[in-house]
């Protein structure tokens, strides 16, 4: 990245600070600022064509605040980066940084007045590191006949998220993430068709078809000695539908897997205005000894009554609360809160999105039973697998001490 080219905007009411902020980032070698005191004259200066690479944008301002100035900014599509600035208290700070994200606008972060040196410089060298500057090209948007083709003409293959139990290392069982592999643009994430499955009823065939293919990948890894729990993501379509039950309970015996190496996921945040077709499917499962999961644990509206009404097995406690946690007061009081329900009730705990060596600390010393995330591996598909598993007991032992 050549920092002198970078096109930056400060916006803050304060003159001394706008001086203050732009000698920092001169002393970090960027030349390209353009500084305002009011909101209104910086939106001026985007309408005339000078869009800045990076905002560094005050929260508490007069005449336009920065939240209103982040609604104008949407409007613009505003494709750079931001960092929030701001002398309000950090649980404000974390909340503004949520709703940026929810905009869809990349954030780099947020800081705390005054700005210190080193925490301005972490920020921008973080995202020098991870931007190549070149534009990406638009995603190609894919219509239900095209994901149809793909269910029905064999072009879904699973990939897999390792989980490990936190007590031994040892890797316990994996979450099964679908991909299209498409021959024409490659391998296609899941974000990109599994909403249109599900608009247009298709869900059910390809939910179908990532269990099969998982139960034959397990019986392979099986196979090389791994005895592994396979956990599949179930929707609310699956959720509705009574023939399901039937379908899982067929493949599992074609395949010769015990149900209960089966984990299926439920999202939280489903919500069950009529529970009683998915009662249903979910209680026949668990009589077929079945393992249910309840995933993304504390970011819906009814976590407490469904783990009161469905005989869980699982508490999956969301990534949002336990990547950073070690840092952030609240998130880490939710996780705490999560992890001792999850205990109190006898459920197994999983804790989503560990991502570096703080998290890792914080499950492993809090008594968390099993850990998922990047910092273990990225999905994967089983090709790959059983080199990692070797590789995995390699580093286990020399970073985390295991046997």
């Amino acid at each position: 990245m050549d920092r002198s080219a970078v096109k930056i905007l400060l916006l803050d009411d304060e003159p001394f600070i706008l001086k203050l902020h732009a000698h920092m980032l001169r002393d970090l070698g960027f030349s390209t600022i353009d500084a305002f005191e009011r909101g209104d004259g910086a939106l001026l200066h985007l309408d005339q064509g000078h869009v800045p690479d990076l905002i560094l944008l005050d929260l508490s301002m007069p005449w336009m605040d920065g939240i209103e100035f982040l609604k104008h900014l949407v409007t613009r599509a505003y494709g750079g980066r931001l960092i929030l600035v701001s002398g309000e208290d950090i649980r404000l700070l974390q909340t503004a940084e949520r709703l940026v994200r929810a905009h869809g606008i990349h954030i780099l972060g947020h800081l705390a007045k005054p700005i210190k040196p080193l925490g301005l410089a972490g920020l921008l060298a973080e995202w020098e590191k991870n931007t190549s500057f070149t534009p990406r090209p638009a995603e190609r948007i894919f219509g239900p006949d095209e994901v149809r083709h793909a269910i029905l003409g064999g072009e879904i293959l699973n990939y897999y998220q390792p989980k490990v139990t936190l007590l031994t290392g040892e890797v316990q069982g994996v979450e099964c993430l679908a991909r299209w592999q498409h021959p024409e643009h490659g391998l296609i994430e899941p974000r990109r068709f599994i909403g249109v499955a599900e608009t247009h009823h298709l869900i059910d065939d390809l939910t179908r078809v990532t269990l099969r293919l998982a139960l034959e990948d397990m019986k392979a890894m099986e196979a090389l000695g791994l005895d592994l729990h396979i956990a599949i993501n179930l929707s609310m379509s699956t959720l509705r539908s009574v023939e399901f039950v039937d379908f899982a309970a067929s493949e599992v015996a074609r395949a010769s897997v015990s149900p209960q190496d089966v984990v299926f996921e439920v999202t939280e945040s489903q919500i069950m205005r009529d529970v009683r077709g998915p009662l249903e499917v979910l209680t026949r499962l668990r009589l077929m000894r079945f393992s249910l999961s309840i995933d993304d644990f504390g970011t819906g509206y009814s976590s407490l009554s469904q783990l009161r009404d469905i005989p869980f097995d699982e508490l999956k406690i969301d990534q949002t609360f336990v990547h950073r946690a070690a840092h952030e007061p609240t998130a880490r009081a939710i996780y705490d809160a999560s992890l001792s329900l999850a205990k109190t009730l006898g459920l197994r705990s999983v804790a989503e999105g560990v991502e570096d060596q703080a998290d890792w600390d914080l499950v492993h010393a809090s008594g968390c039973d099993v850990a998922q995330g990047y910092l273990i591996a990225r999905p994967m598909p089983i090709s790959a697998f059983p080199a990692w598993v070797l590789d995995w007991r390699d580093r286990s032992r020399l970073a985390f001490g295991y046997e």
